[in-house]
């Protein structure tokens, strides 16, 4: 017993988290996932508060309580910050928490990425809702539809504020994606095949690869329009070539897969408790990971199935109208599996459970409205009316907030170590449930009588008063739901009774840690070659905490866990972790004073901020791999695996993998609309610009092409141990990389695009920007692995990180032969080649 206690004070010394001001240092997942969810708590509040604004001004008809551009503020806000800062960050924040200990590891891969994530979700959170403080909060709905936000309707900082705070918080939730899909894949213990990885985990990898694929095309249109409000480039402007439709077309590519993104791991979480709670496996466990799977694919290609109403062919929209009813399948195969689940199991009915059946009843009444929508007659009826409103409350309430709050109370004794209270959690259940139906059910009549979304008032002859104050009635009901629930919460962490070790008799291994768990989750890591590894070995725990599995040495003061393989989950490397530190909250501050001065038109103090915020993103990755920040000691026991900076296959490769998916939908979505708009308003392209030098961009792109070639070769040498002079090479690398951006400046400056004349000019002042920015990334990473190959950071002995670094110069170098043949393309069409 001494021993076993000596061995976890040793732990804690690695693990601890500091406190005081030094727990700004802290990266560790449960710590990062805790304050994700505790920040996405207050932001829904504040969200649920703003709601009940617009609900007293909208009880009784002519009423003047608020003023229009108030209420037109508040609306705005309460979307913005229910699906921004509450929905998705609060669900990343419960995967964060749960992941590595449901997959046995000890952390997340990149546990600096994660950190850094909360910082800027809580900086643009913040820089947000100063407007609404400040009384210039945007004021034109959650979408931002151009051309109301373009400079010449909104010329004030309103939307300046969405645009630059919520790309702040994307940047959040891309991390939190790229962190999740990659730790995943990469850190489950040994065995933990994916047919043995628990359901909730499926849901998360699915939902991380949409966040990465999902975001960009919003983040490329946020990056547009700002540029179009702060430099007049015309890309929604129809005068000069541009059109607002494109900023519909960008948007819902994000937006109807966010909805599936939040509905994910709502479901995930009905997944998991459903098996427990019925005592016994899930039925048809491989369709539901088929369904999750399909439901992913299948949800980016809904987008246009908001846009019905704006004049598109009607080929395409019988098509989204079929897409759109498709969906459906794949959630029924889920929710029958749920059924069926229950129907042969053994049910036990405790507090999750009830929160589990709203959910059911909720959301299936949300799918039913969901495929009346999905018809174009009936959609064009009720088209931006209440009824609209109403059903995607129901969709992402009862798909989203109903199971947020069964995984609350059924995780809540492992957050704590005590157990909720039933009769609180009752009260709180039936007042929302009650509330939310009440409310929001005679909101489909208010819609069909005909209310239009977003009036601040309307006359009473309509007949729409009553369905308001009902709604508005029900509205206080469901508040006071959430604050039964608030009340529950604060009297459970010292009048709640303590709870056992696995209190409801869970099978997942996030219950073999301790309750709450200790830093490092797991003291040794088990072998998990099943489904359900606490029904099958009961004293895993007891196990787990005497060290009686791998991994317990910690002599080396290292932060450690398995690196595995993807699919069979056998372990191939040891991956070290970084420790804490504090450059993950001092350049998410830099951005955060970036973010302002943009948004005070301040570009100087802007250009030092993005120059400061750089260097400290510089310093992270130079405490890497084999620097004696991140493996103080590099030995390893006899028969373990090397440390994964030793390999030439670690974690990063995967994050940086995925990372370029990000990019490639972000370079994909802006070939969408550069096509776009050449197909609208072909008038305009070309008009008055210089001919691009053909022969020197062909010469600049096999500049780049020998470098991304002449990379790899230094890779394979890396690969036989062949490689002698790896500084050298490497800075050659770097010295042709600059020789590219060079080319690349020389050609935009002479070709001289119009960017405000026209929006041929601004595009293609765009495509020489990103082109420039990846080569010139792509040379300064080879720099800095120059400088560490000099100082034997990287050798051949050592020699994960060049192989990250590679793929983003083919990827670099893939992408500006695309951009090449689509401007030759244009060119060609135009007469200009």
């Amino acid at each position: 017993m001494n021993e076993s206690t000596s061995i976890h004070g040793q732990f804690n010394e690695v693990w601890g988290n500091p406190r005081g001001w030094r727990a700004l240092t802290i990266v560790n997942h449960t710590t990062i996932g805790l304050r994700f969810m505790l920040t996405g708590g207050a932001f829904f509040l504040i969200g649920g508060m703003l709601a009940m604004l617009m609900r007293i001004q909208l009880a009784r008809p002519g009423r003047d309580w608020l003023a229009p551009d108030t209420y037109d503020q508040l609306f705005t806000m309460h979307g913005t910050v229910m699906m921004f800062l509450f929905a998705i960050p609060i669900l990343e924040g419960l995967a964060m928490y749960l992941v590595p200990k449901m997959i046995g590891a000890r952390d997340l891969v990149f546990p600096r990425l994660s950190a850094f994530g909360y910082w800027c979700y809580l900086f643009g959170g913040l820089i947000l809702l100063s407007s609404l403080c400040l009384g210039i909060a945007p004021n034109v709905g959650w979408f931002l539809y151009t051309p109301l936000s373009g400079p010449v309707y909104s010329p004030g900082p309103n939307p300046d504020f969405w645009l630059l705070g919520i790309t702040f918080v994307e940047v959040s939730t891309l991390g939190g994606g790229i962190e999740l899909a990659a730790s995943i894949l990469r850190s489950r213990t040994a065995g933990m095949a994916l047919r043995h990885m628990p359901l909730f985990c499926w849901y998360i990898l699915v939902m991380s690869l949409m966040i990465v694929v999902g975001f960009p095309p919003l983040i490329l249109a946020s990056i547009l329009l700002e540029l179009e409000r702060a430099l007049n480039m015309p890309f929604f402007d129809v005068a000069r070539g541009g059109d607002p439709i494109l900023w519909q077309h960008l948007f819902w590519l994000f937006g109807h897969p966010e909805v599936y993104i939040i509905f994910l791991p709502g479901a995930g979480i009905v997944s998991t408790l459903v098996p427990v709670f019925a005592r016994r496996p899930m039925v048809g466990y491989r369709w539901v990971v088929l369904a999750v799977i399909t439901t992913g694919f299948l949800s980016f290609g809904l987008w246009v199935h908001h846009m019905f109403a704006t004049g598109i062919p009607h080929l395409a929209q019988g098509f989204f109208s079929v897409a759109s009813m498709l969906v459906a399948i794949p959630t029924g195969v889920q929710v029958f599996a749920w059924l069926a689940t229950l129907w042969v199991g053994r049910p036990v009915f405790r507090l999750p459970m009830l929160w589990v059946t709203g959910f059911l009843v909720i959301f299936l009444a949300g799918g039913l409205t969901g495929v009346m929508l999905a018809l174009i007659p009936f959609n064009w009826q009720v088209h931006d009316t209440h009824f609209v409103v109403a059903h995607f409350h129901y969709v992402l309430v009862g798909g989203m907030l109903f199971p947020l709050i069964a995984g609350l109370y059924y995780w809540l004794p492992h957050f704590s170590g005590r157990m909720p209270s039933d009769i609180l959690g009752r009260w709180g259940f039936w007042l929302t449930f009650i509330g939310f139906n009440a409310g929001f059910l005679i909101m489909h009549l208010t819609g069909l009588l005909g209310m239009p979304r977003r009036v601040y008032t309307y006359r009473a002859e309509l007949g729409w008063d009553l369905p308001n104050l009902i709604t508005s009635l029900s509205g206080f009901i469901l508040a006071m739901g959430i604050a039964m629930i608030l009340v529950d919460l604060a009297l459970h962490w010292r009048f709640g009774r303590p709870a056992k070790s696995n209190p409801w008799d869970a099978d997942t291994l996030e219950w073999a840690t301790g309750t709450p768990p200790s830093p490092y989750n797991f003291i040794s890591l088990p072998a998990c070659p099943t489904r359900h590894p606490l029904w099958e070995r009961p004293d895993l725990q007891t196990t787990i905490s005497e060290g009686r599995h791998a991994l317990t040495t910690i002599g080396h003061g290292r932060r450690e866990t398995w690196g595995s393989d993807p699919v069979t989950g056998k372990v191939r490397e040891i991956i070290h972790l970084p420790g804490n530190s504090l450059l993950p909250f001092w350049a998410a501050s830099a951005l955060a004073v970036l973010c302002v001065c943009l948004l005070l038109r301040a570009y100087a103090w802007a250009g030092i901020a993005a120059l400061v915020s750089l260097g400290f993103l510089l310093r992270w990755s130079w405490e890497n791999g084999a620097h004696p920040a991140a493996a103080p000691d590099a030995r390893t026991l006899p028969g373990e695996p090397p440390l994964h900076s030793r390999t030439f296959d670690g974690p990063g490769l995967y994050g940086m993998a995925i990372t370029l998916l990000a990019d490639a939908s972000l370079f994909v979505s802006f070939l969408f609309g550069w096509l776009y708009t050449w197909t609208v308003a072909p008038g305009e392209w070309g008009s008055g610009d210089t001919p691009v030098a053909w022969s020197v961009l062909a010469l600049s792109g096999g500049l780049l092409t020998g470098a991304a070639f002449w990379f790899q070769r230094v890779v394979r040498w890396l690969r036989t141990k062949t490689e002698k002079h790896l500084p050298r090479h490497l800075w050659g690398i770097a010295c042709v990389g600059a020789v590219h951006c060079l080319s690349l400046f020389w050609i935009w400056d002479g070709a001289g695009p119009n960017a405000t004349g026209n929006v041929h000019g601004a595009i293609l002042t765009v495509f020489w920007a990103y082109l420039l920015c990846h080569s010139g990334l792509a040379t300064l990473m080879t720099g800095l692995q120059a400088w560490r190959a000099g100082v034997g950071y990287v050798t051949p002995a050592i020699p994960y990180e060049p192989r990250v670094v590679a793929l983003w110069w083919l990827y670099t170098a893939g992408v500006f032969w695309v951009g090449f043949a689509i401007l030759a393309l244009v060119s060609l069409t135009r007469g200009g080649a």
